[in-house]
């Protein structure tokens, strides 16, 4: 029998949840989380594209709900997930769920559409069993996204020097930085930089010098 490894007991007995199925409840709701981290803020309307295996049964097996809930900040075990689409409703949050029928890599795929005046954010995510989850794009940029090791993620104005002084954060420390991705809307507008590091030390004081940063809008953290 082959060595088997697991990270974690909840690679073996999956996540605490609410829900059926841990594809289409703990890790939509996953999904629904990290884009309502990187999004900083309340939006006014929420699109959500589905795709094979989770437009075939978003309704009956909760990935709506699930989805909807981690969008508003839930973790997947929130007892607040069942009433998720009725907090969006009465938060004044515009759903739309999209059913599609484009083929794609994997068959728990969603792509989810944030909107709040101006700001705009385009995410799709997979979710790939165990609660597990991979970001694939973020603005129309192709990533992958594990969230298996520390990355900090920005929100930002789209102006001259960002990238420097985010950088220099981390030179200073001495921390490693093995990717780091930058996207934007449009020139001018917010961008997004994508940055995984090799260690989480320092992380709060990172947060903070981060956040302090002149045309900085959001910083968010995984590990």
């Amino acid at each position: 029998m082959g060595d088997l490894r697991f990270n974690s007991v909840f690679d073996i007995i999956g996540p605490v949840m609410v829900g059926p199925s841990s594809s289409h409840t703990a890790g939509a709701a996953r999904i629904g989380k990290v884009v309502h981290d990187i999004f900083g803020e309340k939006p006014d309307k929420i699109t959500i594209n589905l795709y094979e295996s989770f437009a075939k049964t978003y309704r009956g097996h909760g990935t709506d709900v699930a989805i909807v809930g981690g969008l508003l900040g839930m973790a997947p075990d929130d007892s607040r997930l069942a009433d998720s689409l009725k907090i969006a409703y009465e938060d004044g949050i515009k759903v739309a769920f999209v059913p599609k029928s484009d083929k794609v890599d994997h068959p728990n795929t969603t792509k989810i559409t944030m909107i709040k005046g101006k700001h705009k954010l385009s995410v799709t995510g997979i979710s790939i069993g165990g609660g597990n989850i991979q970001i694939s794009e973020i603005n129309g940029l192709k990533i992958s996204l594990s969230m298996g090791v520390p990355t900090y993620i920005t929100v930002h104005q789209d102006v001259a020097g960002m990238i420097t002084k985010v950088t220099d954060i981390f030179t200073k420390r001495d921390i490693n930085i093995g990717t780091m991705t930058v996207t934007r809307e449009s020139k001018g507008e917010q961008a997004i930089m994508i940055i995984e590091v090799d260690d989480t030390k320092d992380k709060k004081e990172i947060m903070e010098e981060l956040q302090s940063l002149d045309n900085m809008v959001n910083v968010t953290f995984f590990d």
